[in-house]
């Protein structure tokens, strides 16, 4: 009997540790991926060459999309996303959602409920799909120092066994020299996030060594 429940409790942690830290296939070169977003997806600050999806197709080979429109919230971006799984068909869907609604004051919960549709439609269309980390508002924002992460993905990752990019934008954002303004990156920092997005994309068995 004892034994029999050492196992279960070791079976309870390793699925524990696989919904903490999950892992996606690997992505062959040429794979279509999108980025779904708002405007520090769709590179608001710098040349359309050095949003974010661009310089991680240069880092993957993958074919990225930039789906990211300048001022979505959560709900906006979900409205749209059918067609671009039609159209694309996706190996991956990246979601960074959620500024606007947190800019906003729209309900946590209302921006939950969103980002769990976009993964069961992205899912449903077939895709892979990657969570992104939203810095939440603070005092200290508005300065742009502080940073870190509203604890609504971290929690979501979890529950629904997503891979999850922590810290990325809370880094770049936290950083004046990677911002050209109050809320969105400079080439520079959406270098930086796309270089940290593919170092969790390689950790999480998405791309290759």
């Amino acid at each position: 009997m004892k034994r029999r429940t050492l196992l279960a409790g070791l079976a309870l942690a390793a699925a524990g540790c696989g919904r903490k830290h999950p892992r996606g296939s690997a992505l062959p070169r040429d794979s279509v991926v999108i980025a779904l977003g708002d405007s520090i997806t769709h590179g608001t600050g710098a040349e359309p060459s050095a949003a974010y999806p661009a310089q991680l197709a240069t880092l993957t080979g993958w074919r990225v999309v930039n789906g990211g429109v300048p001022g979505d919230t959560a709900a906006q971006a979900l409205d749209r996303l059918p067609a671009l799984l039609a159209e694309h068909r996706p190996a991956l869907v990246i979601v960074s959602l959620g500024g606007n609604d947190f800019l906003r004051r729209i309900a946590s919960t209302d921006t939950e409920a969103a980002l769990r549709q976009v993964v069961a439609l992205s899912r449903a269309a077939g895709a892979q799909v990657l969570l992104v980390a939203v810095p939440q508002p603070s005092l200290t924002a508005a300065i742009g120092a502080g940073l870190s992460d509203h604890p609504l993905y971290e929690r979501l990752a979890g529950e629904l066994a997503l891979p999850l990019h922590a810290g990325g934008w809370s880094r770049v954002l936290g950083d004046a020299t990677l911002k050209s303004d109050q809320i969105h990156a400079n080439a520079e920092g959406y270098r930086v996030f796309a270089e940290g997005l593919a170092a969790t994309l390689r950790e999480r068995k998405f791309l290759g060594s």
